[in-house]
């Protein structure tokens, strides 16, 4: 998909703006037996000046309105093995009274892996490269541009039986850095080797249960990670990629404590969880899931990002956590981090969603997070609530019910929105609010955009319409409004969208 917009002579900056946007996953068939098809995504995003993002908001594709991607890449499988080549390039939208420090364009990355499962004695192995060109404005950055190679080798034993597993796992990464200019003790270049032992082991408990009538089934599934990486010193390193991982239940069973490639923690902790789930007893449908988790440190973590501080805690933070899917129409879920020596939570969050037919979607979400320091302001509290709803239906007309993607009939009013109210600034974040109608052969929108720019007190806000001709095309003022919809309003479903199944042939090799 393409999508353009060019304003000649806009008296505001007294200048022409434009903006483009292109979306392209495709396959490319080589016609070679050996080679197959290559996977071509194309992801190009670019504006005509600086005050673009804040004169025009959600204008762009892009996930954060002052970072556009130019991002190319070609992918290949084959069997055990896969490659791919990448180039990726930022647009970053500078403001005077917020600058940020663009990221770094990557021209090129290479990737390949090779992974083998099953082998003899029932080991699985694998061996991920990695080789990175980083560019950015040094000045900006204050470090040098590299050439970074990594590899990372891995090999596990997993035993896997009914009611238990156990899995050990030894990992070896090795870094070399090739600088543009030299480090502040001289080097040119930098290499860095770090191997990694991990175990995962768990029991998985079954029993029969009856709640409120109804017969389930129960797991209890306590789980032990434990992970050994020895101290190398990578303080004079410069960053490129890496990022301290989020604390929560997806990375809390994770052998490193960073994301990418510059840092590997060196680490021996220890993390307990315990699960139990209930289930539907003749589908193994999942109705409900709790669960904690909390890592048990036996000596300081040394390894830091730039400026950070070694971990030294020896409990973290207490992780609490529910699902809820009783009903098919109702779905909930929280989570908790607590923090044991302060006694209170460090972030927490509340979800629901009434979802009772096609069309009919209510959700709303407390979201909660305690200042880092007691000097920061980096904490927040939020609600945020969102809904499709058909207007007919509040005066009693429920419409038919011609399934997902074929609206409820002609001649019906829509609302959609999504609020983001922030408690602790007593003030509306992001708002999107619209209505929708459905004539049969065309359909109408509009719909009202509030988005807030960037640290200032000020807001974006806008009014987008749009025609669509069924089967045909859209036409509209403004920023998409089907996009704009799609991205904010949560369980969003298309008035119209087509729906074809795929011939039989269409996989054919």
């Amino acid at each position: 998909t393409l999508r353009t917009n060019y304003m000649p002579s806009d008296s505001l900056r007294d200048r022409s703006r434009w903006s483009y946007a292109l979306l392209h996953l495709g396959t490319i068939q080589t016609g070679l037996s050996g080679v197959g098809g290559v996977g071509l995504n194309l992801n190009l995003n670019r504006v005509s000046d600086d005050n673009y993002w804040s004169d025009f908001g959600r204008a762009t594709t892009s996930l954060t309105q002052r970072l556009l991607t130019n991002d190319a890449s070609l992918s290949w499988a084959r069997g055990n093995f896969s490659a791919g080549i990448r180039t990726l390039k930022w647009q970053t939208l500078q403001d005077v009274t917020a600058p940020i420090v663009p990221p770094y364009d990557r021209l090129p990355q290479i990737t390949a892996r090779y992974a083998r499962y099953e082998l003899p004695g029932g080991f699985d192995a694998s061996l991920d490269g990695d080789y990175t060109q980083f560019s950015a404005d040094r000045r900006l950055t204050n470090q040098p541009n590299a050439k970074r190679s990594f590899a990372l080798g891995q090999i596990s034993r997993p035993w896997i039986a009914p009611g238990w597993f156990i899995t050990p796992k030894v990992q070896l990464h090795a870094t070399r850095y090739e600088f543009d200019a030299p480090l502040g003790n001289g080097a040119t270049t930098a290499d860095s080797t770090v191997p990694t032992f991990s175990l995962d082991t768990g029991l998985i408990f079954e029993r029969d249960a009856s709640f409120w009538g109804k017969a389930l089934r129960q797991t209890l599934e306590p789980r032990a990670f434990y992970v050994n990486t020895p101290y190398r010193n990578q303080s004079l390193l410069p960053n490129y990629d890496s990022a301290l991982n989020d604390f929560n239940f997806a990375t809390v069973f994770t052998e490193n404590a960073f994301g990418g490639n510059d840092r590997i923690s060196d680490s021996n902790l220890l993390t307990l969880g315990l699960t139990t789930r209930f289930l539907e007893p003749t589908t193994g449908a999942q109705l409900a899931q709790f669960g904690v988790a909390q890592r048990l440190r036996f000596k300081d973590q040394n390894v830091t990002l730039p400026g950070g501080t070694p971990a030294t805690d020896r409990l973290s933070d207490f992780l609490v956590g529910a699902q809820l899917n009783w009903d098919p129409r109702w779905t909930f879920d929280t989570t908790v981090q607590y923090n044991p020596d302060t006694r209170r939570s460090e972030r927490s969050s509340v979800g629901g969603r009434w979802n009772p037919g096609n069309y009919r979607v209510i959700s709303a979400a407390y979201r909660f997070q305690r200042n880092s320091s007691p000097v920061a302001t980096d904490g927040s509290e939020q609600i945020d609530i969102g809904w499709q709803w058909p207007l007919s239906a509040l005066w009693g007309d429920k419409g038919q019910d011609l399934g997902a993607g074929q609206g409820q009939g002609a001649g019906r009013w829509y609302s959609v929105g999504r609020l983001n109210y922030s408690l602790h600034d007593r003030k509306l974040v992001d708002g999107v609010v619209g209505f929708e109608y459905d004539a049969g052969c065309w359909l109408g929108r509009i719909v009202l955009d509030r988005t807030q720019t960037g640290t200032s007190t000020t807001a974006n806000q806008k009014v987008s319409f749009q025609l669509e001709f069924v089967g045909f095309t859209r036409l509209g003022v403004g920023t998409n409004p089907l996009s704009v919809l799609k991205e904010n309003i949560p369980r969003y479903q298309y008035l119209r969208e087509q729906t074809t199944t795929p011939s039989r042939f269409s996989q054919y090799d």
